[in-house]
């Protein structure tokens, strides 16, 4: 796991798939999705003080696999949009994406690198809806962006400029411009939501795979996706 200062109190840890978010209020944190299964122990391993809360941006495992075992080594709550909490606690399988065809190489090159088989899953999870508003980073409000899935969240946080987009955004491998992201349920959903996202005029958006968009970004996207 790679660890990158964004800010004085925002951190990314970056997994061989996948990245999560670390925000930090005073002796307190907040983790922004969990990493695939296995990274409980090299977060918690550098936790600054208190874990208090895990918020899922969706059910996929490179996102939630951490989550169950990092809550019960912390103590730490788990939220998840209501739509997609079943499938985060395992009562029955998420919906499949969508794929494009040029997608699915990406894909299968993807799941060579997460582990295979079950993991830990939360012990308890605290439903989310859209507006939602959380006690952390003087004020974090749920928006709700289905299409990567059917209960697909974002989080911002408008006293810092900051957007924690999930798999809804993704930034380019070829220049780090925002893209829409890829393996959806839902294209059109998707786009629809990209677009919402970009009207929030971020100044710091954390996407959910690709290095983070420092600065503004204009509501444009690859014309594959």
């Amino acid at each position: 796991m790679d660890v990158v200062e964004l800010l004085p109190h925002l951190h990314l840890l970056r997994f061989p798939v996948g990245q999560a978010y670390l925000w930090r209020d005073g002796d307190e944190s907040t983790l922004i999705d969990a990493g695939p299964p296995g990274s409980a122990a090299p977060i918690a391993a550098l936790l600054p003080g208190r874990l208090r809360r895990i918020v899922l941006t969706h059910f996929h495992e490179d996102h939630v696999g951490g989550a169950g075992e990092l809550a019960a080594m912390t103590g730490a709550e788990v939220l998840s949009h209501r739509l997609d909490a079943p499938f985060v606690r395992g009562e029955a399988p998420g919906p499949p994406p969508v794929f494009e065809d040029w997608e699915l190489p990406l894909h299968a090159e993807a799941l060579r690198h997460l582990p295979q088989g079950e993991f830990t899953r939360p012990p308890r999870l605290t439903e989310l809806s859209d507006g939602d508003d959380l006690d952390f980073g003087d004020g974090a409000r749920v928006v709700h962006v289905p299409g990567h899935t059917p209960g697909s969240i974002a989080l911002h946080l408008p006293r810092h400029g900051v957007l924690f987009t999930g798999d809804t955004v993704a930034a380019s491998p070829q220049d780090g411009s925002p893209i829409p992201g890829v393996f959806n349920t839902d294209r059109p959903q998707t786009l629809s939501s990209y677009t919402q996202l970009a009207s929030l005029t971020p100044n710091t958006t954390c996407v959910g795979h690709g290095d983070p968009i420092m600065g503004p970004w204009a509501s444009t996207h690859d014309s594959r996706i």
